[in-house]
């Protein structure tokens, strides 16, 4: 059958996994009455809660004799090291970008790994029905985006297409029938080329493992192109890293290839189909399947360098293993180092004394995605504040720097701007009025400017604004950058919070915990409203004598106290502050729980 692989790349919410549901079930790949879920490819329960794509994953549809490998990608720049890989599968991708929005930081991010690899991209302009969209200035901003990311003549030369995803059409015009998305499907045919490996069916077989997955009946499954020749069941075939080192020989038990939503087992795979292998013990990503008789690996992309680091340790609060079954640092170890196994982006580090880990990685979103993952997993941990990762060069120290893209309603412009260029270093690099009331901000800003910030942009914006931001470069160290302002409230009792206790330290500042919430020495438990932190007792409780006077039995009405996620929680400590993280619960405290140890500390620091 003849073949074309793509891949389907955007920003955020740009609508990629609704319109492959529509691709789905217009080329047949459902049956008429089979009950499919909204956003079928994201199949993961943390990609499901929070509406973004975190894995790349591939499913494919046949049209008129042609099948179609389609790669859905993440849209955000944290899980990039998924994109630069799975582009290495393709040979051509649909770009797709908001009517209303056009190009986005992630876009930028995406696209010019693709345009670098020499794919041709077809544009696909959706959401034209949204009310504020306008495809016409989307279709102008994506040119000159290809312009700037040094595009050949024939990938400025892009054929475009208008859509609305959610509705099901694609059409060439914007005034077009909107019935069908037949001519998405006839573009991908008629434009992205044949896989070249067809050609090299002859040659022995090689594969680069691009994904890493797992099978409770076959163990560990890889992902990726059979580059050349042909592999069947059975067949006894190698594995050689990405420096010439080889691995491993082993069987191969199983070839699943991807048919809809589902893997299907097919006993031979051919150059220029994308299949997932089965029968080896320690191949991994970056690794080349291939013939006994081949020497060379395949050349893998390469991947960009980590930004952030967070140290992850074991919980060691006087709540510890109350929640969770998994608390030793030795098993925390062990699913660190899987995670680096199949996501080629983290590095892992152990610390002197082997209690904690330096985990690197992109962005305070990865690492969130990772420890959220680990605790619906049972595992118990304490997380410190993210620190970016520096570098020398020239003997001067060079700091990471990322694009944010700012849209923001006018009155609230001038603050943001003050926060970015300010106390957080950054440069203006553009400002311009977006429609609709609202400014865009584009700014080059340090990535220890922007860890904490987002808390504080969303209450300078009333909540209405929308940061976005992506790895821009390096510059040198720009010197120090104040944290957060506020102290905060530390519990000096180990019990459970009384409401009469919290009701008396609201005057205090905000609380972050309500009424018979277990506390302990050291734990934090609000924001105080002045600059330096304070111990209280959240267990005092109300002196009960037999005298009665007006007003003094008023009922406690306590404020809703603030609930902070886990990305939150992260970025809102300090360096002397950790993020306790088990299954039920997300609390702060205090890096050294006894208070003279903290005073000890802070006089060292000083």
């Amino acid at each position: 059958m003849d073949l074309r692989n793509v891949a389907i790349i955007a920003h955020v919410d740009h609508g990629k996994t609704t319109l492959v549901d529509e691709l789905l079930k217009q080329s047949g790949a459902f049956r008429a009455n089979q009950a499919v879920a909204e956003r079928a490819m994201d199949s993961n329960d943390l990609e499901r809660e929070r509406g973004i794509t975190i894995m790349a994953k591939a499913t494919s549809v046949e049209w008129k004799g042609t099948r179609i490998n389609i790669v859905d990608t993440p849209g955000h720049a944290d899980f990039g090291a998924e994109v630069e890989r799975i582009l290495s599968m393709v040979d051509g991708v649909v770009l797709l970008v908001d009517a209303a929005e056009g190009p986005m930081p992630q876009t930028k991010f995406v696209t010019s790994k693709a345009l670098a690899m020499g794919l041709r991209p077809i544009v696909v302009v959706n959401k034209v029905d949204k009310p504020d969209g306008e495809p016409d200035r989307a279709l102008d901003e994506v040119f000159d985006l290809f312009s700037n990311l040094d595009a050949n003549e024939d990938q400025l030369d892009f054929p475009h297409l208008y859509a609305s995803g959610r509705s099901g059409w694609c059409d060439a015009e914007l005034d077009g029938p909107r019935e069908n998305l037949d001519a998405l499907f006839n573009l991908i045919v008629n434009h992205v080329p044949r896989p070249r490996q067809q050609a090299k069916i002859e040659d022995d077989f090689r594969m680069l493992a691009v994904t890493l997955g797992s099978d409770a009946f076959v163990g560990r499954l890889l992902t990726g192109r059979v580059e050349s020749g042909k592999v069947k069941v059975g067949q006894t075939v190698q594995s050689i890293s990405r420096i010439g080192q080889k691995i491993e020989q082993f069987r191969v038990t199983k070839i699943q290839a991807f048919r809809g939503l589902q893997m299907q087992d097919i006993e031979e795979a051919e150059a220029g189909d994308i299949v997932s292998i089965a029968g080896m013990t320690k191949t991994t990503v970056a690794d080349t399947i291939c013939a006994l008789a081949v020497e060379d690996p395949l050349e893998a992309q390469p991947i960009d360098p980590p930004t952030i680091t967070v140290t992850f340790g074991i919980n060691d609060s006087p709540l510890a293993g109350r929640d969770g079954k998994k608390v030793q640092s030795r098993v925390i170890r062990d699913r660190l180092y899987k995670e680096a196994e199949s996501n080629v982006a983290i590095r892992i580090a152990d610390t002197p004394g082997g209690e904690a880990f330096e985990v690197s990685g992109r962005g305070e979103l990865q690492m969130g995605v990772l420890i959220e993952n680990m605790r619906r997993e049972g595992f118990e941990l304490s997380i410190s504040r993210p620190q970016v990762i520096m570098r020398e060069e020239d003997g001067q120290m060079m700091e990471p720097v990322e694009e944010a893209t700012i849209d923001v309603d006018d009155e609230y412009s001038g603050a943001v701007i003050e926060k970015l260029t300010g106390t957080r270093k950054g440069e203006l690099v553009e400002m311009r009025p977006a429609g609709a009331g609202k400014t865009r901000i584009i700014a080059h800003v340090p990535s220890r400017g922007l860890i904490g910030y987002h808390g504080e942009f969303l209450t300078d914006t009333r909540g209405t604004g929308v940061l976005n931001r992506v790895f821009h470069g390096w510059t040198a160290h720009k010197g120090a950058i104040p944290g957060r302002r506020a102290g905060v409230l530390i519990s000096m009792e180990n019990g459970e919070a009384v409401a009469y206790a919290l009701w008396n330290l609201e005057e205090r500042g905000k609380m972050m915990i309500g009424a018979q919430t277990p506390v302990y020495q050291g734990m934090i438990i609000g924001e105080h409203s002045r600059d330096n932190d304070l111990e209280v007792n959240p267990l005092k409780g109300k002196k009960l004598t037999n005298v009665r006077a007006s007003g003094s039995d008023d009922a406690v009405r306590l404020t809703t106290p603030i609930t902070l996620s886990l990305e939150e929680a992260i970025a809102y400590i300090n360096d002397d502050e950790l993020v306790e993280v088990t299954p039920n619960a997300v609390r702060l405290r205090k890096r050294y729980l006894d208070p003279h140890e903290r005073k000890r500390k802070a006089r060292e620091n000083q």
